[in-house]
């Protein structure tokens, strides 16, 4: 039995990077999965790489930092498949304008908490309600290792990042009651293509790569954590922030 038989998943961000490698793996490992992105046509890709990787996928256009966009993207995924039993906050992202609070724009600050912070706090406003109508269910966020250590001249990233570590904690405690789990995962420096890209473009990011104990990491590292918090192996894991990061919280 593939280990996620029976969930169905609502994905944010999933139609590039890390959502995409988690859409197409959840999608493997037995899950119904609905593909929520703001680029309607890369989720669609997505859901045809998880189509053809033997599962289910509907792709919806969903801005997490719409109240309306996430209510009536949960209900298609509900209509199509029925109660939800997964949700994974993937959504969210820094950008090269992020600094150190007395240099950064203003306007980067107020971008950073809208998708990461407050797009992760809708999505557990109104997906946690429908985990509990399906009798519990396992939330999972995207923190970051700069929630967990120091990281200089990304402090807006770092400020929407450490609240969701913290409202992921909180809500384990609210929720653990009614069977819902909320877990965070913390990457470091992950190789999608926007990040390979920024590598090649500037020699400050790459040398941090040099920095992680078993090498940058790749969007599947941070899926298969994904999966094994969704999956039923996880069942007494909540409140955590798991870092995988190739050591760099450590090193």
């Amino acid at each position: 039995m593939a280990r996620l038989d029976g969930k169905v998943a609502f994905i944010t961000g999933g139609g590039s990077g890390i959502g995409r490698a988690a859409s197409v793996l959840f999608a493997r490992e037995g899950a119904k999965v609905v593909i929520a992105d703001i680029d309607l046509p890369a989720a669609e890709q997505t859901a045809q790489q998880a189509i053809a990787a033997g599962g289910a996928a509907i792709a919806i256009r969903t801005d997490v930092t719409e109240p309306d966009d996430w209510q009536r993207s949960l209900r298609v995924a509900m209509d199509k498949y029925g109660p939800l039993t997964v949700l994974y906050n993937n959504a969210g992202g820094s950008t090269q304008i992020d600094d150190t609070a007395v240099n950064v724009p203003l306007e980067e600050f107020w971008r950073a908490i809208k998708l990461d912070l407050y797009g992760t706090f809708l999505g557990c406003r109104f997906g946690i309600p429908e985990l509990i109508k399906a009798g519990g269910g396992s939330v999972i966020n995207m923190a970051s290792n700069v929630a967990l250590m120091g990281f200089p001249g990304r402090d807006c990233y770092t400020a929407a990042k450490g609240g969701i570590a913290a409202i992921t904690r909180s809500l384990a405690v609210s929720y653990a009651p009614r069977k819902v789990r909320v877990n965070a995962i913390a990457p470091s420096v992950t190789l999608t293509p926007r990040v390979v890209a920024l590598i090649a473009a500037n020699p400050t990011v790459a040398r941090i790569g040099e920095q992680h104990l078993l090498g940058l990491g790749e969007p599947m590292d941070i899926a298969y954590m994904a999966v094994y918090l969704a999956s039923d192996e996880a069942r007494i894991t909540t409140g955590q922030v798991i870092p995988v990061d190739s050591g760099i919280t450590i090193s």
